[in-house]
């Protein structure tokens, strides 16, 4: 049974995207060893790479398109594009939540994320899509943290595998 959506129940809503948006900086930034390596670069030279690629969509371009040289053995090219394939598929739904305003109930119940983009048809637009923030979401929230956690620790088991700059 899904139960409302309180002001109180949506602090702690917070405090989960807070968690993992901190989680994929966290893991997000494990891409600078991993450049780094796939590069033959030092790991400074590496950061000035990643924070000049101003986007995460740039730096896993750069990351997947540097795991495909012929140089990259087969097993850490699939390894590499393996953590990447699933990087931004959370990388999806979080940000569903950073880029949703959202809304209650005249009570201060039933949340919603009302999602901020515009999706293109042939004939027309359309924005706003809404989802309820159920208990069902909020799982999905926490299974994602989780995915974020468990990529970090893939990530580093392949960057201390392969050798690469830490």
């Amino acid at each position: 049974m899904e139960t409302a959506m309180t002001l109180k129940s949506f602090d702690d809503v917070l405090l989960l995207l807070g968690r993992m948006n901190y989680s994929w900086a966290n893991t997000e930034t494990l891409l600078i060893h991993i450049i780094a390596g796939l590069a033959g670069v030092d790991k400074e030279t590496a950061i000035i790479i990643f924070l000049t690629l101003n986007t995460t969509r740039a730096r896993f371009d750069l990351v997947d398109r540097l795991a495909k040289l012929e140089r990259v053995p087969g097993p850490a090219r699939d390894e590499i594009l393996a953590l990447t394939g699933e990087m931004k598929e959370i990388l999806k739904h979080k940000n569903h939540y950073n880029h949703s305003l959202y809304s209650f109930d005249e009570e201060g119940g039933h949340a919603k994320t009302i999602l901020m983009r515009i999706a293109e048809t042939k004939q027309g637009i359309k924005f706003g899509k809404s989802q309820d923030l159920d208990d069902e979401e909020i799982e999905r929230i926490r299974h994602s943290i989780r995915k974020i956690e468990e990529l970090n620790r893939t990530a580093w088991a392949i960057i201390l595998k392969n050798r690469f700059p830490v």
